[in-house]
């Protein structure tokens, strides 16, 4: 226990030494997540050939001097760096290859989360909170869920806090309000072209978002640009969106860990209840509020016939990709 009385948490975070994970880091170390008094142990994961890297990493939040800190662990076991850890973040993932199907991507990922999913059941603490970073993160998500019988199902989320963010900022835009004056926006199904930014239930200091905007403006602009931002970012910057992902990231814990604010809501991908007609166990992004710790998805929202043939989309394309896993073993 440190001298403020509190306990560090223990935090793993896979491919340390990538892009988004080098802006995650710094903003765990700085308190962002987990509080302005909250003490942190680092664990850095990342594979055999970037451990250097990670190392170098681990230098600089050294020479940081976060008093926060109280320690920093390089690895490239995943054993050690879940071992009784309370938050993990798997960013690490691999991209998708030139002329490389869907199906490859999917398989090969397996083999990262797979593993990575039974160390967390056999090493992490019980209550742990998972988050995944690394793209396809819904089915990545999926198959180290189903290696990690002992943690809660709804213990393990994929990220569709930036698609999220993405909507409130585009929204911010158009109608010149600031985002914090914006509330109950909502991301529908996998984090992929097919996703479903829905402005159905959304408010701007009180007031229907959906009365503001008019269907053209959503379907030809809103929500391919939201849906797209990641290929337009990389074709601008000529890399892809690494600082907005992890902070992201940091939204998404922290409101995990502290709740989210009264009144309002945030998309979450996890194991589907069977909500809103999405399969049982299938990881989809759906509204949710944060309660003592827990993600309980928001209940009975009404769903019209146009709602439900851009949900209905997604939930084939998770099918879809659950079943090529289901047919690779990985699950």
């Amino acid at each position: 226990m440190t001298a403020e009385g509190k306990n560090p948490v223990n935090v793993a975070v896979s491919g340390a030494s990538g892009q988004i994970s080098y802006s995650l880091l710094f903003r765990i170390a700085s308190g962002d997540v987990f509080g302005k008094d909250t003490p942190v142990h680092l664990r850095l994961l990342d594979i055999p050939q970037a451990v250097s890297a990670a190392q170098g990493v681990a230098m600089e939040l050294f020479d940081a001097a976060f008093p926060l800190v109280t320690g920093i662990t390089v690895t490239d076991k995943a054993e050690e760096a879940f071992e009784d850890a309370q938050a993990v973040f798997l960013v690490g993932s691999k991209p998708r290859g030139k002329g490389e199907e869907r199906s490859d991507l999917l398989a090969a990922n397996g083999k990262i989360f797979g593993p990575q999913g039974k160390a967390i059941n056999d090493h992490a603490a019980k209550d742990v909170r998972v988050l995944v970073v690394g793209n396809p993160a819904n089915t990545n998500c999926l198959i180290a869920k189903a290696s990690a019988p002992d943690i809660p199902a709804n213990h393990f989320t994929a990220m569709t806090r930036l698609d999220h963010n993405r909507s409130l900022a585009q929204l911010s835009d158009k109608l010149g309000a600031p985002v914090k004056d914006f509330a109950k926006m909502t991301v529908w199904g996998n984090h992929s072209a097919t996703q479903f930014p829905d402005v159905t239930y959304a408010t701007v200091n009180g007031e229907s978002v959906a009365d503001k905007v008019d269907e053209k403006w959503l379907a030809d602009e809103f929500r391919p640009r939201v849906a797209k931002r990641g290929a337009e970012i990389i074709e601008v910057r000529g890399k892809s969106s690494a600082a907005s992902a992890a902070s992201a990231a940091i939204d998404h814990m922290r409101d995990w860990f502290a709740g989210t604010p009264e009144g309002d809501w945030v998309s979450v991908s996890l194991p589907s209840d069977g909500s809103y007609g999405i399969d049982e166990g299938l990881v989809a992004s759906v509204p949710c509020r944060s309660v003592n710790g827990e993600w309980e998805v928001v209940k009975d929202l009404e769903i019209s016939d146009a709602q439900r043939k851009l949900i209905d989309a997604n939930v084939e394309e998770l099918r879809n990709e659950k079943k090529i896993v289901e047919d690779s073993g990985l699950i």
